[in-house]
């Protein structure tokens, strides 16, 4: 019998304030398909929310889920690549700044990653509603490891403006 490894679920979070962030969102997403040894597996609906401990317009945010084989590092660089190439810019200083595309890892499985790098899960997700209601809409009962269930934490967000986008 051969050893078979599973790939854990991993949960991406998408966000865009500049530029035409639908636009960018929908065909980021294409582009996650086809990265290396990945499988794109879910994809929330796309929602319009205020900034959350940032400024500029109104983002357009989404989760979806992908299989993968790379290592969490790998996927962060190749996540990086896909942010520079649509012109995301990370002005010295400046954290949450206004952005052409931000893409997060989020939840990788149950498992939690600190390193330089990253950190999963995300440190402040249970607290954003741009994040939990996306998440809960593919992933109903997710569980965020130290945190419980998403679906626990979105009434503390209801003060975060948040409205899905008809498409």
């Amino acid at each position: 019998m051969s050893e078979q490894t599973i790939e854990p679920l991993v949960v991406l979070g998408l966000g865009a304030n500049l530029g035409n962030p639908l636009e960018t969102l929908a065909g980021v997403l294409k582009e996650i398909g086809k990265l290396p040894q990945t499988e794109l597996v879910a994809v929330s609906p796309f929602y319009k929310t205020a900034p959350v401990d940032s400024s500029g317009p109104d983002y357009v945010n989404a989760v979806c889920t992908v299989k993968t084989a790379l290592a969490p590092q790998e996927l962060l660089d190749e996540l990086q690549w896909l942010e520079n190439l649509h012109g995301r810019v990370r002005p010295a200083g400046v954290r949450n700044a206004p952005r052409t595309l931000d893409l997060d890892v989020l939840l990788w499985g149950s498992q939690t990653i600190c390193t330089s790098r990253l950190v999963v899960p995300h440190p402040r997700m249970h607290e954003r509603a741009f994040v939990l209601r996306p998440l809960t809409d593919i992933l109903p009962e997710c569980v965020i490891p130290g945190k419980g269930r998403a679906a626990d934490w979105l009434e503390g967000t209801l003060g975060q403006r948040i409205s899905k986008i008809s498409t």
